[in-house]
């Protein structure tokens, strides 16, 4: 048996069995921040205030042998907050470009939402091609790179809602909801028992051992037919009686990242092979945003992920 399959693996129980044990009640929420940093991609979490969203990120920057940066997002914030300024060096008479937190392996973009659009166009260029550029020059962004943005639904004045070729760049966007009796009871007692400062895991993943993983997931057997399967569900968002409800339907990208968190979520499970299901349970959390609906829809109280639930009922997986 392969020692570094071996050591890959006992890497991602150690992270899933940390993130589980400070993240009560979250089980999707943890199950997509590994989706998302094993995919290679980008994950966009909304919800109320107090979900632990910001935990979340914090508690898997600490399970990761990797740099971490926090950005939160203000109606002020410039473009050179994030992605950095060059700096005029007198000593020497030269201007030096000094990084800004957007070079780091994790980055949590705290409610993203409250960024103006400069700043979210800035970002679009790190999440897309994981680049900046500044001047006449570009600068390669550390990899892995993974941005995961909160966004509170509640609150909109001081904010402005992502255009749609931002939300194309998220591989997921997952929604939280509010916990049930038990499992607010079960946070309440972890809080209450935890000290200030969040105990270290154990063990932690390294960015080699992450290599790895990654690389595993990308061999994970997607099958002919449920590559069709996936095809099938998007292309119903662009033709059929359920596309009436859509405006913009969802690109090729839908296609990609439904595919590829697929493979990520069967290697969650243990599986070298994607089925019919991983792709059921993610088609609303990667196509849902990237669709755009009608003024009549909008009207009749649709959402994107109603449509998107619908269309799974509907079409057949082989």
């Amino acid at each position: 048996m392969d020692t570094r399959q071996d050591t890959s693996t006992d890497g991602v129980a150690a992270l899933k069995a940390y993130l589980a044990r400070g993240l009560i009640g979250h089980e999707l929420l943890i199950e997509r921040l590994l989706i998302a940093l094993f995919a290679g991609g980008h994950l966009l979490v909304e919800g109320a205030p107090g979900l632990a969203k910001t935990r979340a990120v914090k508690w898997l920057s600490d399970a990761v042998e990797c740099s971490f940066a926090r950005i939160q997002c203000t109606p002020d914030l410039m473009p050179s907050d994030l992605t950095g300024t060059p700096v005029y060096r007198p000593q020497d008479g030269q201007f030096e470009f000094v990084r800004g937190p957007v070079f780091n392996n994790l980055v949590l973009v705290d409610e993203i939402n409250r960024a103006p659009p400069k700043v979210q166009s800035a970002l679009l260029e790190s999440m897309a091609e994981h680049q900046v550029t500044a001047g006449n020059d570009t600068y390669a962004l550390p990899e892995p790179f993974l941005v995961v943005a909160t966004q509170n639904p509640i609150e909109h004045d001081g904010t402005f809602p992502l255009p749609e070729a931002q939300l194309d760049r998220f591989l997921l966007h997952v929604v939280l909801s509010l916990p049930d009796p038990k499992t607010e009871r079960q946070i309440l007692d972890l809080v209450e028992t935890e000290s200030h400062e969040a105990p270290l895991p154990h063990r932690r993943m390294t960015l080699a051992e992450l290599a790895e993983v990654q690389k595993s997931v990308r061999e994970v057997h997607l099958a002919p037919e449920l590559r069709d399967y996936i095809v099938r569900l998007v292309i119903a968002t662009r033709t059929g009686d359920l596309a009436a409800d859509i405006q913009h339907a969802v690109s090729p990208r839908g296609s990609l990242a439904l595919a590829a968190s697929a493979k990520a979520r069967a290697f969650l499970m243990g599986r070298d092979y994607a089925l019919p299901e991983d792709v059921a349970a993610l088609a609303p959390d990667a196509l849902a945003h990237r669709m755009v609906l009608t003024w009549r829809a909008v009207a009749e109280g649709r959402r994107p992920r109603d449509i998107v639930a619908d269309i799974v009922a509907a079409v057949e997986p082989l």
